[in-house]
């Protein structure tokens, strides 16, 4: 009994991964569409999060339910998975706080300053360095694969920040927002699917 609530926790852990990126850009496209003055090179995505009606509270909702569900991903999911190297386990723990930085950017919108500053600043550098982190960890447990792949969206995850920084090639942060935040969605529906594959299928 206990074997299986613990591979229906992995199994749950490991869904969410696939659903919460989803769920988030659905929501985020659909705000998009919902507000037609929004400008992909000169707004931020978090401008999105004040407009009134629809859109704010359609973007704000996405952003901490996939939050919620990225943090189950981290707790029941990828700890599980990576916890046979201590570099897992801050990788993992790196990673939840990731998400916990999500759901305070959809609590805490524009209104909140420097509040939303801080944790937007907090999610695209914690995303990048949990990914860095659970590189080690898959290449010290002979995933190297699964590390090759792991390093190269941290790599993308980082990059539009970085060449922002060095060339300021947009004078908004939309694109490197969406850019990064979509290299991370790439890296936990495909672990997601792979634990998923993984997982002992449960008993009739």
């Amino acid at each position: 009994m206990a074997q299986q609530r613990s591979t229906a926790k992995k199994r749950i852990g490991a869904s969410s991964a696939i659903v919460a990126p989803i769920f988030g850009f659905t929501c985020i496209l659909a705000a998009i569409a919902s507000y037609p003055a929004f400008s992909w090179t000169n707004n931020a995505l978090s401008d999105l999060d004040i407009i009134p009606g629809i859109t704010g509270p359609l973007f704000n909702f996405g952003l901490i339910t996939s939050g919620l569900l990225a943090f189950n991903f981290a707790i029941f999911g990828l700890l599980t998975y990576v916890k046979k190297s201590w570099v897992g386990k801050i990788g993992a723990a790196l990673f939840a706080a990731t998400s916990l930085a999500l759901i305070s950017i959809g609590i805490f919108n524009e209104h909140f300053s420097p509040t939303h500053y801080i944790v937007s600043v907090a999610f695209f550098t914690l995303a990048p360095i949990s990914l860095f982190a659970i590189t080690c960890a898959f290449w010290l447990t002979h995933k190297h694969a699964m590390a090759a792949f792991t390093i190269i969206m941290g790599i993308a995850a980082a990059l539009p920040w970085l060449l922002l920084f060095a060339f300021n090639y947009v004078p908004g942060v939309a694109i490197p927002e969406f850019t990064s935040g979509l290299a991370v969605s790439v890296w936990t529906i495909m672990l997601g699917y792979k634990m998923l594959k993984e997982a002992p299928q449960p008993e009739n």
